[in-house]
């Protein structure tokens, strides 16, 4: 083939890359990246492979390996529209570490991707300090990521995020329906707000009623900008926390809080609310022939779903099946632990109040046809959760 004359040379900048962008957003995200290491981080920063000292694993007997990835879906959309990106870093490692952390196991370490449509240096290193936040209130190392330009795909101010992280845990001390019992108790865990699933269905409604963002709503106490970006609340160091201080911990010598009168750890299974609701993914945690009933009357919703169910007339049933209404994580103990669960976690600042009790169903009466009532979900061929009641106030 003949190049004509007057014709240009194509460069990668020219195809809308811009190389020397991606280094210098490298350079500002440097420090807040290495803030989240460890002596366990081998290599340092910048490697083509994050690299973490596995011999840590030597303290158990025997080690099984978690892992998990997401996203934080359209919630990028309210970033994106409001140029605020220092959080949804943290709406990112909560919805990875916090399924880890549902089977007992440790979040170790992770990575992250972000795709632009334009690399903006000051925006990607305020995504991955946010990113890193969320790390250190996981006590998880951020050991690795990659960002990409895809000009032409995307616009130049959108971009995605998602990321992966790898955890531990002890094979005899994994949580899930197993150990559920019929009489344990539901704890719930407050919510910071939506979190990071139904945004869909939140930007449908607001732009069905022309609600701009810089909208001040009362009920907030603040814009629904503000509101909608509130990032998702990261427990998972809570939750393993609660599981050493109920369980114990062989490795430390420490003592279980609460004896059971079966003898059995009083920590039985965590369930993470996110996308499908409360009774979708409890019922992923419970066994077959258990059925977890839940108190609508144990708590008020928060003002940001009732305010966005009364603005869209959003039915109950497709709340429910969205949004986490104020429920971010779920314990199941034994009975006799419930109270100390409370007081544990509310003394530790996570608001927390009894939503619930398992029991075995009973097939004559259990209303399975009822838009109240779950079984199995995701997938998994579990138990079944049945919502009663309405919500407080």
């Amino acid at each position: 083939m003949t190049q004509q004359p007057d014709s240009a040379p194509i460069t990668y900048a020219g195809a809308g890359v811009d190389v020397e962008a991606g280094d210098k957003a490298v350079e500002l995200m440097k420090e807040a990246v290495k803030a989240t290491h460890s002596a366990s981080v081998v290599g340092g920063f910048g490697g083509f492979a994050g690299m973490w000292d596995a011999s840590a694993l030597t303290r158990y007997t025997q080690p099984l390996l978690a892992t998990s990835t997401d996203g934080v879906g359209t919630k990028v959309a309210i970033a994106q529209a409001l140029d605020i990106h220092d959080t949804i870093g943290q709406d990112l490692v909560g919805m990875v570490v916090d399924d880890i952390v549902v089977i007992g196991a440790e979040p170790l370490f992770m990575t992250d991707y972000i795709a632009c449509g334009k690399v903006v240096p000051e925006r990607i290193a305020d995504i991955v300090r946010g990113i890193a936040e969320g790390c250190r209130l996981a006590g998880t190392a951020l050991v690795g990521g990659e960002t990409a330009e895809h000009p032409g795909l995307l616009g130049e101010h959108e971009y995605d995020v998602a990321g992966a992280a790898t955890g531990a845990v002890e094979a005899s001390e994994v949580l899930g329906p197993e150990r559920v019992r019929a009489g344990d108790a539901v704890i719930a865990m407050a919510s910071s707000g939506i979190h990071s699933n139904g945004y869909s269905l939140v930007r449908r409604i607001i732009a069905e009623r022309d609600w701009a963002l810089d909208r001040q709503v009362p009920e907030f106490g603040r814009t629904l900008g503000e509101e909608l970006l509130v990032p998702t609340r990261i427990y998972s160091s809570d939750c393993l926390e609660l599981t050493r201080h109920l369980n114990g911990d062989a490795r430390t010598g420490a003592s279980a809080a609460v004896t059971t009168a079966s003898g059995e750890p009083a920590m039985h299974a965590f369930s993470h609310v996110t996308g499908g609701g409360l009774a979708a993914n409890l019922a992923r945690v419970l066994p077959q022939g258990l059925m977890a009933t839940v108190d609508r009357t144990t708590w008020s919703l928060p003002p940001v779903f009732s305010v966005l169910a009364e603005l869209g007339q959003v039915p109950q049933p497709d709340l429910e099946r969205t949004l986490n209404l104020g429920v971010g994580m779920i314990a199941v103990v034994d009975a006799e632990a419930a109270e100390e669960t409370l007081r544990w976690l509310n003394a530790r600042g996570v608001d927390s109040w009894h939503l619930g009790t398992v029991s075995e169903i009973d097939a004559a009466t259990a209303p399975t046809t009822s838009v109240d009532y779950v079984q199995g979900a995701k997938g998994v061929d579990g138990g079944a959760v049945l919502m009663t009641g309405a919500y407080a106030g």
